[in-house]
């Protein structure tokens, strides 16, 4: 994964998004990780609404989106994302402890990139991040903008 590719979590959880954050940079993920609490803060920060922060056009991000979130939830970001011509391309990793068949080919009817559940046993959870660090690693991210 190229160092200009800046990993977006949006996690209500601080314990996961810790989690998420220590077992990427683990497994040799060191792009920078921007957080965000709620769907509202991630959704306010890609389409440059409100005071900001706000993305910068010329950088790469790939999108890490719990489902389960305060204010505007997983999928409904997720469908604001695809459904723009600009942002549709980067990817977005749906990760949530939702497991239910319909949530799932929801999430990929609108179009997300892959959907992980988080395991609740600790290890799992522990051993799941580290793999999608190995799949994170060798993904390449298409630029958002346009740009070559």
């Amino acid at each position: 994964m190229n160092q200009e590719v800046i990993i977006l979590l949006a996690e209500d959880d601080s314990g996961h998004a810790d989690l998420i954050g220590k077992n990427l940079s683990r497994a040799g993920i060191v792009n920078p990780i921007l957080r965000f609490q709620d769907g509202q803060e991630i959704v306010d920060f890609l389409f440059f609404r409100g005071p900001g922060p706000h993305r910068k056009k010329e950088a790469a991000y790939i999108l890490l989106l719990d489902i389960r979130m305060p204010k505007m939830d997983g999928t409904e970001v997720l469908a604001l994302v695809k459904a723009d011509t600009e942002l549709r391309k980067m990817p977005v990793i749906m990760i949530t402890t939702t497991d239910d068949p319909r949530e799932v080919q929801r999430c990929h009817a609108l179009g997300c990139n892959n959907y992980i559940t988080k395991p609740v046993e600790y290890e799992s959870f522990v051993h799941c991040i580290r793999q999608l660090g190995l799949f994170l690693s060798v993904v390449q991210i298409p630029n958002i903008n346009g740009k070559t």
